[in-house]
Parts: C-alpha cells; sequence; structure tokens
C-alpha cells in the first residue's frame, strides 16, 4: 500500500528453518550487528519516526533501549571487542559555504529560497542527492545509552567500515587524509585511531584504494582488501594482511586473477572468509594465511530482483558455519546454511506465490567471439512455446559496463519472457567475475569490441533454433544503455530499441555526472578539452544519424549518476533524425533507484514491453 520496500530483521533458526521477526514494526529497521558475547543486536532504526537512530536489544528479555539521538543517521556500526562500547560513523553537520552576509528580510515577508553554493567536486551523488554540508567522522557511544563522543575531528571524510582492535584500544579504518582527497578519493589507506587520546597513525602508503579492515580474533594481524592502482578503469580486488604491530604488508590472493571482498576472520585467526565472483556465480572461498584457497558455499545470489546481477553475501559462526544467500533462476534469494560440506536451505520466502507461477526456464549458452573467447550468456525462454517453435528475442545489457550477469532471477526478465520474448543475458569482454585482463580488454575504449561479442551472443543464440532471427530486440540499463544506443548506430539488424539510463556523450558526461574525477582518469586518461576527438568517438551521439531502429529513452528524472541531460539530449536528436522515438522518464527515481519503487518498476517494464510490441510481427 505504501509502494516502497521496507527493511526489518528477521532471526531464522537453523536447527528448525523457523523465521521469526524481530524487529519488523513502523518504520524501516537495517544493518543489524551481533555483540562479541551475542547476548545483545545493534541495529539501525527509524522507529520512532524522524531520523535514524542506534538501538540495541536484549535477546534474552526482548528489551530494547534507544542509544542515541543523532541529528543524521550513523552507520559503519561496529561493537568493541568486551561490548561495552559501539563506535560508528556518522555526517557532522556544517555550515554552507557563503559569498556574502544574507539579505535581511523583512518581518513577514514571503522571499525565494536562498541562494544554493557549491565548493566541493562531489556536491551531488546518485544515493544521497545533494550533500548536505559536513563531514563524515568517528562516534563512540556506550552500548547502555548516553552522550556519543566524537574521536575524530578530520578535515577529510572518515566513512566506511570500521574494526577494532583486539585489546579495545584502537580502531582501524580507511580514508584518504590529504588536501587531495576531493580529486584522489580512491587513494585511500588504513589508519589507526588511539580511542583515548584520538592520535591517528597511517598503517598503509601506496597508491590505491586500501579498505574494509579486519582485525584478527587473536590480535595479530589487520586483513583488508585493495590492489595497487594502474589508472585502469578496473582492477581486481586482493586480499591483504600486515602485522597489527606493523611490517610489510603481503597479498593473499595475487594469483587469483578474481575480485575478492568481504573479508571476515575466522575464529582461529589462521584464515579469512570471503566473496569471489566467478565467470558469473559467486560463491565464498577460505584463504589461509599460507596464500591457499578453497571454496566452500556456492551458488550465492544477490538480493537484487529486476536483473540477474551475480552477487550475494554471507556470514560465518564461530564454529564455521556459513549463513549465504542463495537462490536460482527461478527463485529470488533464500537463505542457506552450509555446515560440514552440506548445504541446507532455511527460508522458502516465495515458495508459495511462485508456486503458482509458471516461470521461463533459464540455460546457459556460449558463444566463439572473433578472437576465440568464449562468451557467456544466459538464454530465458517463454513458458508458453512460440507458434513455429521460435521467440522474438531481446538482447539485454548489463550495466557498468565492469559488472556481470548470472543464473539469477530477474522479474524484468520473467515479465519479457511472460510476453513472449526470449531474453539474453551476455557478460562480453569488460564484464567482471572473468580476470582482470578480460575486463580490461574495454579499458579506455569502450564501447569497443564488446559490441562484436554481443552480436556473437545473439547469432549463438539464434544458432539454436530457437529465435526468430526477423524478430530482434535490445534493451540494457546505465552501461548497458550506453550500448544499446551504441548498437543501434552500428547495425539496423534490431526492430526496436530501449535505451535505459544512458551515456550519449561522453564530454557532456564527464562533467556532470557525480563522480567526474574518477571518470575523466580511469576511464579515459584525459580531460574532454585535452582529447575532444577521443571523447566524441567513443560517443553513441556521433552515430546517431545512422540510427533507423524506433527507439524508446528511458531514465530517472532524478538520475545524477547519467545524468537526465544525457537522455533527453538523445532524444532530441532522434526526433531531429526522424526516428520514432518517445521519452519516459521516471518520477522521482535516481539512477540506481529506478527500479526501487515496486510500481514503477513494474511500470517501467511494461513500457518497454508495449513499445517493443509495437514493432514485433507477429
Amino acid at each position: 500500500m505504501t509502494d516502497r520496500a521496507r527493511p526489518s530483521i528477521w532471526t531464522v533458526d537453523t536447527r528448525t528453518g523457523a523465521h521469526t521477526p524481530l524487529v519488523a514494526g513502523a518504520g524501516s529497521h537495517l544493518r543489524p550487528r551481533w555483540s562479541p558475547d551475542g547476548t545483545r543486536l545493534a541495529y539501525v532504526s527509524t522507529a520512532e519516526g524522524g531520523g535514524a537512530q542506534l538501538y540495541v536489544r536484549w535477546m534474552a528479555t526482548g528489551q530494547t533501549a534507544r542509544v542515541t539521538g543523532l541529528p543524521t543517521a550513523p552507520s559503519g556500526i561496529a561493537w568493541s571487542p568486551d561490548g561495552s562500547r559501539i563506535a560508528y560513523t556518522m555526517l557532522v553537520p556544517a555550515d554552507a559555504p557563503s559569498l556574502a552576509k544574507p539579505l535581511k528580510k523583512p518581518e513577514g515577508a514571503d522571499w525565494a529560497k536562498p541562494l544554493e553554493i557549491h565548493d566541493r567536486l562531489v556536491y551531488r551523488t546518485d544515493s544521497d542527492g545533494y550533500l548536505k554540508p559536513g563531514l563524515e567522522q568517528i562516534f563512540l557511544v556506550s552500548a547502555e545509552g548516553g552522550a556519543p563522543r566524537q574521536l575524530t575531528f578530520a578535515k577529510q571524510p572518515v566513512g566506511g567500515s570500521i574494526d577494532w582492535t583486539a585489546d579495545g584500544r584502537a580502531l582501524i579504518f580507511s580514508a584518504n587524509l590529504t588536501d587531495k582527497w576531493q580529486l584522489e578519493g580512491f587513494d585511500t589507506e588504513l589508519h589507526e585511531l588511539d580511542v583515548a587520546s584520538g592520535a591517528i597513525r597511517r598503517l598503509t602508503d601506496r597508491r590505491g584504494p586500501d579498505q574494509d579492515p579486519a582485525v584478527s580474533p587473536d590480535g595479530k594481524w589487520i586483513a583488508y582488501t585493495g590492489f595497487d592502482d594502474h589508472g585502469r578503469a578496473y582492477e581486481a580486488g586482493e586480499l591483504w594482511v600486515m602485522p597489527r604491530g606493523g611490517g610489510t604488508p603481503r597479498s593473499l590472493t595475487a594469483q587469483l586473477d578474481r575480485d575478492v571482498s568481504s573479508p571476515v576472520w575466522a575464529a582461529d585467526s589462521r584464515s579469512l572468509y570471503a566473496l569471489q565472483d566467478d565467470r558469473g556465480t559467486t560463491k565464498v572461498i577460505r584463504i589461509g594465511l599460507d596464500g591457499s584457497v578453497r571454496t566452500v558455499a556456492e551458488g550465492l545470489t544477490d538480493a537484487g530482483l529486476d536483473r540477474p546481477y551475480a552477487g550475494g553475501a554471507f556470514s560465518v559462526a564461530r564454529d564455521g558455519s556459513i549463513a549465504i544467500t542463495a537462490g536460482t533462476a527461478q527463485r529470488p534469494s533464500d537463505i542457506a546454511l552450509v555446515r560440514g560440506g552440506t548445504r541446507r536451505q532455511l527460508t522458502r520466502l516465495n515458495a508459495e506465490w511462485l508456486g503458482a507461477k509458471t516461470l521461463g526456464e533459464v540455460r546457459k549458452i556460449s558463444a566463439t567471439a572473433f578472437d576465440g573467447k568464449v562468451i557467456d550468456s544466459w538464454l530465458t525462454l517463454p513458458p508458453v512455446p512460440a507458434a513455429g517453435g521460435r521467440h522474438p528475442l531481446i538482447l539485454e545489457i548489463h550495466g557498468g559496463p565492469h559488472t556481470a550477469y548470472g543464473p539469477s532471477f530477474a522479474t524484468d526478465n520473467q515479465l519479457y519472457a511472460s510476453a513472449g520474448y526470449a531474453v539474453l543475458s551476455v557478460n562480453p569482454r569488460g564484464s567482471t567475475s572473468y580476470g582482470e585482463a578480460f575486463a580490461n580488454e574495454i579499458d579506455k575504449t569502450y564501447p569497443a569490441r564488446d559490441y562484436d561479442d554481443l552480436m556473437s551472443a545473439v547469432d549463438a543464440a539464434i544458432a539454436t533454433g530457437l529465435i526468430d532471427p526477423d524478430n530482434l530486440f535490445v534493451t540494457g540499463g546505465s552501461g548497458g544503455g550506453v550500448l544499446t544506443s551504441w548498437i543501434i548506430g552500428k547495425t539496423n539488424r534490431f526492430r526496436a530499441a530501449a535505451t535505459q539510463k544512458p551515456v550519449i556523450d561522453w564530454a557532456s558526461f564527464a562533467l556532470t555526472a557525480d563522480n567526474p574525477a574518477y571518470f575523466t582518469r580511469y576511464w579515459f586518461g584525459k580531460k574532454p578539452w585535452e582529447d575532444p576527438e577521443g571523447y566524441w568517438a567513443r560517443s553513441p551521439l556521433s552515430l546517431v544519424g545512422n540510427v533507423k531502429t524506433p527507439t524508446l529513452v528511458v531514465v530517472g528524472s532524478e538520475d545524477f549518476r547519467t545524468p537526465v541531460s544525457e537522455s533527453e539530449q538523445y532524444y532530441s536528436a532522434l526526433h531531429l533524425q526522424g526516428v520514432p522515438t518517445m521519452l519516459v522518464k521516471v518520477p522521482g527515481a535516481s539512477h540506481g533507484g529506478i527500479a526501487a519503487r515496486p510500481s514503477q518498476s513494474a511500470a517501467k517494464a511494461s513500457a518497454i514491453i508495449s513499445w517493443f510490441d509495437r514493432y514485433r510481427t507477429r
């Protein structure tokens, strides 16, 4: 009835599978963190209205206490080893920048809002909109409530994840504390913060991100993820460890050639668990301090619903049991438990509802690219066979471009399939989970030969005999929107297209997106005025004169990643070229939140189906 996803907190009994709402009343409830002894749970909630606050629940009695009264929402929650204190990060509000004294408004006058003045390079983000003045800092509060104490007073933001040292005397955090933090926010270091004195000591020193610190239970090691920055658009995150008392860091996964994330120490401090994406799938691996790697859980799936992105989450108990998010191409993620090599599904949250639905079958198919590389894809087939046995095909392209699709549940794909379309989800070169070399095939050239990979995958789908080659359609969002617009500028083989939140002109994008320092440095290596020809040559707008394909343009009205102006200029260009087109704006939606409201997610997919139906031959 509210058309919003509302997070709540549940417990799942690992013996019986029974799940019970723990914090599920009015408001949003999120970021649960167990106390070290497991007797209490800290979490963030808006239960009392207003802003988000930090709460603690005593599990034995069910009693809950609000332990903060904060002006802004806390994040990065971390219990002290003895359970007496909780550290967190929070925005410290500041005065907005000004240029002159404000005009004196006569009493009772109805004046316009005052001027908006910004002085930061990144003054808005797609996730948070226009940023409030101030910087994130680290705070400390008693687990039983009381006045919080601010621990850091840096002139730079101190956010992200934090972890305590085993003796409870210091916190480890990641940040760029140099004067160049706005231009080089990607270049972070680990720091140690003395809780008593507030003194900060830098622990790492290299070009590249050092983040996600995790202190071993025995207090001897600090693990973290990061990589050496070579200025490329993609680098595989490695797992590093360094002695707690100081010493040379070393990578435990340098030879893995796969991205490693979310490290968690084993109880014996001899190894770590982490997530690893591999060929479109996600698993949990255990990495020994000697660099040994073995898979301990497979088949993880992401909690997202609209498209089949690879991903997942896990949690490790002291006895080595692993809880994971796991689903299939026909079911969204549930909770499963992996213990002693045996996997057991604990929840079946959508069994009754989806049990009454006939869903499309998903098959993995592979194509051979022009240079012999194997290109993976997944074909979702309509649940009802087409007359004649051949279906119209939608090529649905993932964003990023450094992300990956996999055999996961996707509402968009199943909706398209229910309308009679087969859907092809492809991992062209540039996709993650296939190694650094594969991902960097498009470094400083994107879009490039990934176009050829997509066409090879379409040809492989047609070769199955299940696809009507005269009924081809193409869509994709973000990076997939870029490639959709690029494809219809290169070929007329698709009957219609729907480009979603695309980049059309790289020069205008680079200076209006929410992270200009990153995009100009890592995606192009030069600023737009230093290489205007290079920016233009890779812009889909340069090919708009070739477009004949009827094209729907879709964007969120508050998209700050690929700004609305990108879609609007493409829509105008298509009109000027006489190409059939329509512009769809999703009100109030950001780039990442274009499918956040359930009704808008359904309406967007329905609009795309209706557009394709106009040009589909029966």
